[in-house]
C-alpha cells in the first residue's frame, strides 16, 4: 500500500478529511524549504505538494508564477528538488509527498532517471499538468513500476469520456480544479463543486481532492463537504511572500492552523 493509499484510508476511517498545502521548492530560498514542509505538517497537513519550479506554468496564475521566479533564480532545479525531499525525509517517513510541475523538466532530466530518482528521494506521487493521461500511458507505466502514484486533473469542462480516462490511469487521488482558470484566479463556487462531485465519484473509488481558489478556513470547510480533500497553493505562497526568508516559517503555521480546525470541525 503506498503512502497516499493508506493516509485516505487512516483518514476516511476516522472521519477526517486532508489537507493538502503546496509550496514551490527553493521559494523563498532553498535553504527554508525542508523547515516549511515541516511546518506544514506540524499545522495539520496530511499530504504535502512541492512544486517544481519552470519558466513558463501555463496553469499557475502570478502569485506561484512569482514564486517560481524566485526559487529559479536561486538555481532550484529537478534534481534539487528531489534532493530536497530526500533531507524532508530525514526526519518524516510518514508524510506523502507529492511533486506538481511540469513536462519539460522530467524530459530534460528523462523518464527513467526521474522516476527511479523519485522513488529514491521518497516522492509518493506526481502531478504533472501537461501530461494528460491519453499522452502518457507509458509514463504512467513507468511511475507504477517505482511505486509512485500518477495524479491527474479533472476541470469543470471535463466530460464524462474524460472522467473516465482520468479514473482508469490515475491512482493516489484525483484532483479536481474548481474553476475555469489558473490557480488562484478567483473564489469558488462551492455549489458548482458539489454539482460535480457525484458525477466523478460515479467513475472511481480514488478520494477526490478539490483545489485553485480555496483561500481560507470557512472555503475550506464548505468545500469538504463535497470533497475528500483540500488544496491549497496561491494562499500560502502570499503568506511566504510577505513574510520574505525571516518570517515564512511562522506565518505559514498561523495561516494553516485554523484550515485544520476548520475542517476537523
Amino acid at each position: 500500500m503506498s503512502r497516499i493509499q493508506g493516509r485516505f484510508e487512516a483518514l476516511a476511517k476516522a472521519k477526517r478529511k486532508a489537507l493538502i498545502p503546496y509550496i514551490t521548492a527553493g521559494d523563498p530560498h532553498p535553504s527554508l524549504t525542508v523547515p516549511l514542509m515541516h511546518a506544514l505538517v506540524e499545522s495539520g497537513a496530511d499530504i504535502v505538494e512541492l512544486g517544481v519550479p519552470f519558466s513558463d506554468p501555463m496553469a499557475d496564475g502570478p502569485v506561484i508564477q512569482r514564486s517560481g521566479e524566485r526559487a529559479l533564480k536561486h538555481g532550484v532545479g529537478l534534481n534539487d528538488v528531489l534532493s530536497l525531499v530526500t533531507q524532508f525525509r530525514e526526519k518524516d517517513k510518514t508524510t506523502p509527498v507529492v511533486l506538481m510541475g511540469y513536462a519539460n523538466p522530467i524530459e530534460a532530466m528523462g523518464a527513467e532517471k526521474f522516476a527511479a530518482g523519485a522513488k529514491a528521494a521518497g516522492v509518493d506521487g506526481v502531478l504533472v499538468v501537461d501530461y494528460p493521461p491519453e499522452e502518457c500511458v507509458e509514463f504512467s507505466a513507468l511511475m507504477k513500476r517505482h511505486d509512485v502514484d500518477s495524479i491527474f486533473l479533472l476541470s469543470p469542462t471535463s466530460t464524462a469520456k474524460r472522467i473516465d480516462e482520468v479514473a482508469r490511469s490515475g491512482s493516489g487521488y484525483l484532483y479536481y480544479v474548481s474553476l475555469r482558470g489558473v490557480t488562484g484566479a478567483a473564489n469558488i463556487d462551492v455549489s458548482d463543486i458539489a454539482k460535480k462531485i457525484p458525477a466523478i465519484r460515479a467513475a472511481t473509488r480514488m478520494p477526490i481532492g478539490v483545489g485553485f481558489g480555496i483561500r481560507d478556513a470557512e472555503s475550506a470547510r464548505r468545500v469538504a463537504q463535497t470533497a475528500d480533500a483540500v488544496v491549497i497553493g496561491s494562499r500560502i505562497i502570499q503568506e511566504i511572500e510577505a513574510g520574505g526568508a525571516d518570517s515564512a516559517v511562522s506565518r505559514v503555521k498561523a495561516f494553516l492552523k485554523p484550515i485544520r480546525q476548520a475542517l476537523d470541525t
